[in-house]
């Protein structure tokens, strides 16, 4: 539940948080949390690891999760807002574009590189659900990512590809394609871009999500998202609705081989995304990788449960591989 300070956890009482804010190469503002050992030599350099969110979430929520806990461990940690969404700029609010969610990463880089007390050699990143692979993606190309860690890991433009035009016959992605041409000219007419649904304003009872006429996957999110557990007014959990074009005409990751750098995916046994983490594992014919299955352990709770990220893992895998 969001806090007096407004993040959903509590900040380690050896870790200092600062705010921040740097530009990624489109010129939008980007918002983030620096998060650093309240003992540390800034005489000298250190390994620092940038975080992104799941896709609708906010650096209060899993990024922050991630970064107090890693700072607490002695890195400097950077989580951040996705461009068009939470404190973050961008206008209109609310879209989900691949090529600048990638870019939000090698940004984060980009800051925490220009730290005096940074090792530019040593800047790792982590991706929680969407976030993994956007990441995955960005590591194709920007090789100053020495080591990533996704988790939950979701490649978002290959599900909306699969989803939308490649499970279709050709009449019905004919149809979609149509729809979501005329959403453009509904959105020209109001003004603004149309949303799809959200979480609702109020904090629901987990009684309350499990009573929704919804799938259980949506029904896991709305678990986290919705209830006192991970709600926060800035992850409203919608997008604008022509914002998917852009994923399904991206598609899935394309260059799997170019990454060369140590990749450690963690999923969950009863996670729903565990089949991305499985096949694009595979993919990876040219990393060092590995791939941890935690036990009892579904999507969300590789959010927010500190029981179930396995953070032992992860400081060792920076430590070792950057």
């Amino acid at each position: 539940m969001q806090n007096s300070d407004g993040y959903t956890f509590i900040l380690n009482e050896n870790v200092e948080r600062q705010s921040v804010s740097y530009e990624n190469t489109y010129g939008i503002k980007i918002s983030a949390d620096l998060y650093l050992p309240k003992v540390l030599d800034q005489s000298i350099k250190h390994p620092a690891i940038v975080v992104g969110p799941p896709h609708g979430g906010v650096k209060e929520q899993g990024p922050g999760v991630y970064a107090n806990e890693l700072a607490a461990r002695g890195f400097v940690a950077l989580g951040f807002d996705p461009n068009h969404m939470g404190e973050s700029a961008g206008s209109p609010r609310n879209i989900t574009n691949p090529e600048l969610f990638a870019e939000n990463f090698s940004a984060g880089v980009d800051f925490l590189g220009s730290l005096a007390f940074v090792d530019r050699k040593k800047i790792g990143a982590i991706g929680i659900c969407g976030s993994g692979g956007f990441l995955l993606n960005q590591a194709q190309v920007d090789r100053r990512i020495a080591a990533l860690v996704t988790s939950a890991m979701y490649d978002i433009s290959r599900l909306n590809r699969e989803g939308f035009m490649d499970s279709y016959d050709k009449a019905e992605r004919e149809k979609w394609l149509e729809d979501m041409s005329e959403q453009r000219w509904r959105d020209v007419d109001a003004g603004n871009p149309e949303l799809f649904p959200g979480f609702p304003e109020e904090i629901m009872s987990q009684e309350e999500v499990d009573n929704l006429p919804l799938p259980e996957i949506a029904k896991e999110f709305f678990t986290y998202y919705a209830t006192a557990r991970g709600k926060h007014p800035r992850a409203v959990g919608a997008f604008t609705k022509t914002s998917y074009l852009r994923h399904a005409n991206w598609g899935r990751l394309a260059h799997p081989e170019d990454i060369s750098v140590p990749v450690l995916m963690i999923t969950g046994d009863k996670a729903h995304s565990k089949y991305f983490t499985d096949s694009i594992f595979e993919e990876l014919t040219n990393s060092p990788k590995e791939k941890i299955i935690v036990e009892d352990c579904r999507h969300i709770d590789l959010y927010d449960r500190l029981d179930k990220i396995p953070f032992d893992t992860i400081q060792a895998f920076f430590e070792n591989k950057m």
